[in-house]
């Protein structure tokens, strides 16, 4: 029975697949094992139609995992083949060219049905602490030697789960009750949304998605072309520089903005590198089309309709377009810079709209623990993988300081202290903002951290670096001076490396320092109120507030005076 809806209506189913999705991934986030998930939420989830075109996605997740798995049902229907999609039915991969990225990406699909029929699909990512091989960081000379490989198959037919897979799994991971519990948890949300949209079709009698889809789809095109027709045509390029592995990489991106598409080419760009730093182009599409749209057409949902008019390419053979089999477990820490680089060429296009560079990629790492070798360990000494994400500042924006130890482009929540120490005999001895590292502006650079990490008594580790702006802090813009850098040390002042697995012995720390955003603007030109604030608060120095915000000595005398008496607001 064909069902006819009015545009209100569609409207309001519309929002109601929001919402579904949204529930799906609050499914995920409840019940997953990583801590990666429930405490960061480092996941995406959707809602597609019987072509594999993603509807909704949640609000809830990363726009490397949800954009990148936009085009990954696709790959699903077609592998798995539509005469062999049965009720019931469960997916995995965690292909990194078909899925999300990298082998640590684990996306779940399964068809979902109505009186017996499939009307569409659902879809969930989530970053799983462990999948075999060297671990999670830069060191593999190859793909293969990053973890196991899950192909696109079928995880469960007609609701019964392939033993034989769970099997290998866990002969293949360090930790296996935490992988199969994720992986359990990935198809619980599924069906969780699954059983949203069926009460939905039920609620407005629709027997089917396509009238829907339409709806959405049309509309979404048709509302990003408007907005990119209302640009002024015209081209421009950006360029940075970053720390790379080895060697420093530039990142180049061409923008042109056309009537009704925009195009964003990265000739130019380095090649591919020799260790896990390399991105696949899914992964370069994904965070190039989340820097236009939140620049352009930031309040339209999120769809495959509403990415189609960014046009995003990149030579293979390019850092930014890997082949198979290149190592790519670090992708995010340079596909994270993509935004920044793409602002640099939209900025020359667009004035006073984009916020200045910030610290870029995540400021994670891996910390494996294991009893002290040197003497004696306890028996309560224990081998533990923990995953810990943190970030440094995000850049100033055109109106507004930026803000302290947030993910940008990433939107990945940083851990809290006690779950990373939960998940292992890790300690933390220190976290906390970290004054002077936000670059100067009329509107200040977000701030990084400070954080110290040891391990418990009886226990030595590897530690996974995986950070960037080491030598390539955030760059200004508008007059803005650059963020702070990157330092990474041990507290024995042995120099660390900024990506790579590096030995602690037991007793010693490890003391890191994240990037700062960079500023925005004139710093001559702040307000002073605002210089005046954030020297009380300890968000600047008070060298800093003379000689970058030109604070005469008498304010700073002023205001640490204030702060004393706790007089200062």
């Amino acid at each position: 029975m064909v069902v006819e809806l009015s545009a209100v209506s569609y409207q309001v189913i519309w929002n109601r697949l929001i919402s579904v999705v949204e529930e799906q991934a609050q499914a995920l986030v409840r019940t997953a094992f990583s801590t990666s998930v429930r405490e960061a939420g480092d996941l995406s989830a959707g809602v597609y139609d019987l072509e594999g075109q993603m509807l909704a996605q949640a609000v809830t997740g990363t726009p490397g995992h949800v954009n990148a798995m936009a085009a990954a049902v696709h790959h699903f229907i077609r592998r798995i083949g539509r005469e062999n999609i049965f009720e019931g039915d469960i997916y995995i991969t965690n292909d990194p060219w078909e899925g999300t990225g990298h082998l640590h990406d684990i996306t779940v699909v399964s068809p979902s049905f109505l009186d017996g029929k499939v009307v569409g699909f659902f879809a969930c990512t989530a970053h799983i602490v462990d999948i075999g091989g060297r671990g999670f960081g830069v060191d593999a000379n190859s793909v293969y030697e990053e973890g196991l490989y899950i192909p696109i198959m079928k995880f469960a037919e007609r609701g019964v789960v392939d033993q034989t897979l769970i099997k290998i799994v866990r002969g293949n991971v360090r930790q296996p009750d935490q992988l199969i519990g994720d992986l359990y948890a990935l198809a619980t949300c599924n069906e969780v949304g699954h059983r949203r949209l069926v009460d939905m079709m039920t609620e407005f009698g629709l027997d089917g998605l396509e009238g829907v889809s339409a709806f959405i789809l049309e509309h979404s095109m048709r509302a990003t072309v408007e907005r990119i027709a209302a640009l002024p045509n015209g081209g421009a390029e950006g360029a940075m520089t970053i720390d790379g592995y080895d060697q420093p990489i530039t990142l180049k991106a061409t923008l042109e903005i056309k009537e009704d598409r925009i195009i964003c080419d990265f000739t130019g760009t380095s090649g591919v590198a020799k260790k896990g730093i390399n991105v696949p182009e899914v992964y370069t599409k994904a965070y190039a089309c989340y820097a236009l749209k939140c620049a352009i057409a930031p309040d339209i949902p999120n769809n495959t309709a509403s990415l189609v008019p960014f046009e995003i390419t990149a030579p293979i053979g390019s850092i930014l377009n890997a082949p198979h089999p290149a190592p790519v477990a670090l992708r995010h820490v340079i596909g994270h810079m993509i935004p920044d680089t793409v602002y640099g060429a939209l900025d020359q296009l667009l004035p006073a709209t984009v916020p200045a560079e910030g610290a870029g990629s995540l400021c994670n790492f891996m910390v494996s623990l294991r009893p002290r070798t040197d003497l004696q360990a306890p028996n309560s000494a224990e081998r533990a993988e923990v995953l810990a994400f943190n970030s440094g500042g995000s850049g100033a924006r055109p109106t507004s300081d930026g803000l302290s130890a947030t993910a940008f482009p990433s939107g990945v929540m940083t851990m809290p202290v006690e779950a990373t120490e939960n998940t292992g005999p890790v300690l933390i001895w220190r976290k906390e903002l970290r004054p002077d590292s936000g670059g100067a502006g009329t509107y200040r650079g977000g701030l990084g951290q400070f954080m110290e990490v040891g391990a418990m008594e009886g226990h030595e580790f590897d530690f996974q670096a995986m950070f960037d702006r080491v030598e390539h802090p955030a760059r200004g813009r508008q007059g803005g001076f650059n963020g702070a850098a990157t330092t990474i040390a041990r507290d024995d002042q042995v120099k660390m490396r900024g990506k790579g697995k590096q030995f602690v012995p037991h007793g010693r720390r490890v003391l890191l320092a994240f990037p700062g955003g960079a500023g925005y603007g004139d710093p001559l030109l702040r307000d002073r109120a605002l210089v005046r604030r954030d020297l009380a608060r300890g968000y600047i120095s008070a060298d800093v507030a003379k000689s970058e915000y030109g604070l005469s000595e008498q304010d700073v005398q002023d205001v640490m005076k204030a702060v004393k008496q706790g007089k200062f607001n």
